[in-house]
């Protein structure tokens, strides 16, 4: 199963903010057993967002996860985008809007912002694409969107970390299933790339493992992560190579 992820943010693009969403999705997909075959970066102008969306989609993955854009202000308008993109009405959703001047008067509470009525700002991020389900966010105050598309699920998270990742483990991933996809770090001891090269073509056409192999310097380790979805075949392609000359030690 393929999957695509697409973060959204001019702050990613100038360099000001390094783009940790797009790591952190892909190693969760890839412990669910998916490919990430791309992974796109756009900034935060509506129809750069329609763009990349409709070229992801005419790829038809399996999963596309959309970081950032969800917040009050004027450069927020990923919601906007994807709703035009799916040719969808953009339309308000009223729990979610009640979920977030909620949201705002616990922090007027805690004494942490000095008015807790909803503005134009506020209840801009109550507006998702027509028939998404909401996603809870319990860490601030934009919601989520999950989407089915032509067969593409579509998440639309926040951008700021804590949150992306406290809605990514609660909202989508259980959404995925529980297909393991397991991986096997190793350290190779063998001086360069050329040597190691046809072992893991071999390797790839006898056992159903990905493997991906890191340099660390000539006449150094090779990192390498074996992917499988058993131990038992991860560890026989392993002994594969291993009878064929290359020593592992674990973990890089």
């Amino acid at each position: 199963m393929f999957a695509e992820i697409l973060t959204i943010g001019d702050e990613l693009l100038t360099g000001n903010t390094v783009d940790s969403n797009s790591a952190f999705i892909a190693q969760r997909l890839t412990e669910k057993g998916y490919w990430v075959r791309r992974k796109t970066t756009v900034g935060d102008d509506v129809e750069e967002i329609k763009t990349a969306v409709r070229e992801i989609l005419a790829r038809n993955p399996g999963v596309l996860v959309i970081s950032g854009g969800l917040g009050p202000t004027h450069d927020d308008v990923t919601m906007l985008a994807v709703a035009e993109a799916l040719g969808k009405n953009f339309v308000l959703c009223e729990p979610c809007l009640k979920r977030i001047k909620e949201f705002y008067r616990e922090l007027y509470e805690r004494g942490l912002i000095d008015d807790p009525e909803l503005n134009e700002g506020r209840k801009k991020m109550a507006y998702l694409p027509e028939g998404a389900e909401p996603l809870e966010n319990r860490e601030g105050a934009a919601p989520g969107a999950y989407i089915e598309h032509e067969g593409v699920r579509i998440f639309v998270l926040p951008g700021m970390p804590r949150e992306m990742k406290a809605m990514l483990e609660r909202e989508v991933l259980p959404r995925l299933g529980e297909r393991k996809f397991l991986q096997r770090k190793l350290l190779a001891e063998i001086t360069d790339e050329s040597k190691l090269a046809p072992i893991l073509i071999e390797a790839l056409k006898r056992f159903r493992v990905r493997i991906h192999s890191s340099p660390k310097g000539f006449g150094r380790y090779i990192g390498i992560i074996i992917f499988g979805e058993s131990e038992d075949e991860i560890e026989r392609a392993k002994a594969f190579m291993e009878e064929r000359g290359v020593r592992f030690e674990e973990g890089w």
